[in-house]
């Protein structure tokens, strides 16, 4: 939360100064239409994942692809009763809880073309970028042990469209397209008697971009902004088989009459988060 209450007291300080600066300056050589035109450009700032309260692990036991099936041990106990949470687990033991979601940076590369008519203004904007986000759910199991799904940002791009109103060397606008991710997944256990064989790793992902923001020029040339904007993807498919390995052949994973194992997905199916980011542009 601090880190937050910073980056927004940065970006506000930023556009405060630099509108300060065009206040001051002379006016922009007599460009009544600054936003028209190709720019390159930058972004960076602090992302942040939505609440997952709530997140699983879901477990297939019979091989039918229908992750309904509930663990047990021979006895018939919930194998699964210590429990779940929506972090990584610091351990074995579901007493001592688990990390946070990371929640981290983002720097993005941008190319765009605006065009402006009198106040109004559309264009395009593409970019390519990585965010520093890890999404982690854990569930614990009464041997004890603990089992940890962790998914990541190895790089996402974005097609947008962008309309805004300009009012002098500043504008207000809105933003939407799609976006295309390479999402990385990774597995972590304490159970060390069990075989884990993770699938479906390094995926690539459509998804959405939608947000918002402002942009104020400096000079003639240069601008600063501030931006917002949501983030979101479906992620359903990466699983874990777990087969016996040196375990028990009554192990909860392989226990009669399903002996094949069990497959482990994450309840949650889609990769989502809200960003904050100022932007630097050079306009040609």
């Amino acid at each position: 939360m601090y880190m937050k209450h910073k980056l927004l007291t940065i970006v506000v300080a930023t556009l405060a100064s630099g509108t300060a600066s065009v206040v001051q300056a002379q006016d922009m050589g007599g460009n009544d239409h600054p936003f028209d035109g190709l720019y390159i450009g930058a972004a960076g700032g602090y992302d942040v994942q939505g609440n997952d309260l709530g997140s699983r692990l879901q477990f297939d036991r019979n091989g039918d692809g229908t992750f309904n099936d509930p663990v047990t041990t021979a006895t018939g106990a919930d194998a699964f009763s210590p429990g779940f949470c929506n972090g990584r687990a610091y351990n074995a033991s579901s007493a001592i809880g688990c990390e946070n979601d990371r929640n981290r940076a983002s720097y993005y590369a941008r190319v765009g073309l605006d065009k402006q008519y009198g106040k109004l203004v559309v264009g395009v904007v593409g970019e390519f970028g990585k965010s520093e986000i890890k999404d982690f759910v854990a569930g614990f199991s009464t041997t004890p042990a603990s089992y940890t799904l962790e998914r990541s940002l190895r790089w996402e791009a974005s097609a947008r469209l962008r309309a805004g109103v300009a009012l002098g060397s500043g504008m207000f606008y809105a933003t939407g397209g799609a976006g295309y991710a390479d999402i990385r997944h990774r597995f972590e256990t304490t159970n060390t008697a069990n075989t884990f064989s993770p699938s479906n790793d390094g995926k690539k992902k459509f998804g959405f971009v939608v947000g918002g923001g402002v942009e104020k020029f400096l000079t003639r040339n240069i601008s600063v902004g501030a931006e917002y904007t949501y983030h979101d993807y479906k992620d359903n498919d990466y699983n874990v088989l777990v087969t016996r390995g040196t375990a028990a052949a009554n192990n909860p994973f392989v226990l009669a009459p399903n002996t094949a194992g069990t497959n482990i997905r994450r309840s949650d199916p889609d990769f989502r988060w809200h960003s904050l980011r100022g932007t630097i542009g050079f306009h040609f």
